[in-house]
């Protein structure tokens, strides 16, 4: 019970920072969908935050995720947001509602044909390369328009939108430039017939700024349930390596 009440209390203080935000930035705070990220963190705080109002969860790790959807109810949205190694697709393909970091026609091909037939199409969203890139993955904005027709036309996937994980250490001049070119990328899709409702970008820290440059979904793990708690110590081969995918703060 302590544990819905403190969630439920952080999900209040997140839904006003929401709503002020997008008065300020003009928009209707029932446009931003909150995305829990709830990596390293136990499938009691999943059944906390779903008491306190949340339904969509987004995971990093493939092994992780797949230990923690088989112990919780149906009827949660779960999305990957995490780097998705080709040998994973199936398990990502048949488990998750979403991949929101697909960066390759290789992988987009590969969920595609993996893709029960039970489970309607899986949602996806292009991951954005920032600039510079760095150690962050995703598609270079050149190659978004060739990436994005090639997954339009794979009968188990729907295209979504973008999602964008910035550089860390960007001051806030330097992350609203990043978030309003990525905007400018994601509008270029829709110009070109792409029918997209999805700009995934801003974490706890930067909400506010995402939200004015226009995202539309936010991916929020230490706002909802606070400094997450130590990972144990992955094998090398045992998962995704995590470098270039999303989560609410930088860091394995």
């Amino acid at each position: 019970m302590a544990a819905v009440t403190a969630i439920t209390e952080r999900l209040v203080a997140l839904r006003a920072r929401v709503t002020q935000s997008c008065l300020r930035a003009g928009r209707d705070p029932a446009g931003i969908r909150i995305v829990a990220v709830c990596k390293t963190h136990p499938p009691a705080a999943i059944r906390a935050a779903q008491a306190a109002g949340l339904t969509d969860f987004g995971e990093n790790y493939v092994q992780e995720a797949m230990a923690k959807i088989t112990q919780l109810p149906t009827g949660l949205r779960w999305h990957f947001i995490g780097a998705l190694q080709a040998n994973k697709t199936r398990a990502v393909a048949g488990h998750f509602d979403w991949v929101q970091t697909l960066a390759s026609a290789q992988v987009a091909q590969r969920l595609s044909d993996q893709r029960p037939l039970h489970g309607g199409a899986l949602q996806v969203c292009l991951q954005v390369q920032p600039v510079p890139a760095g150690t962050r993955g995703g598609v270079p904005a050149g190659q978004l328009q060739a990436l994005a027709a090639q997954v339009a036309g794979l009968p188990r996937l729907k295209l979504r939108g973008l999602m964008f994980m910035p550089q860390a250490g960007l001051d806030e001049p330097g992350l609203r430039a990043e978030f309003r070119r990525v905007r400018g990328l994601f509008e270029a899709l829709r110009a070109a017939g792409h029918d997209l409702d999805t700009l995934s970008m801003g974490m706890s820290d930067d909400l506010e700024m995402a939200i004015a440059e226009g995202s539309t979904m936010l991916r929020v793990g230490t706002a909802l349930f606070g400094a997450r708690p130590a990972a144990a110590p992955r094998a090398r081969c045992s998962d995704d390596s995590g470098r270039g995918g999303s989560s609410d703060d930088p860091g394995p």
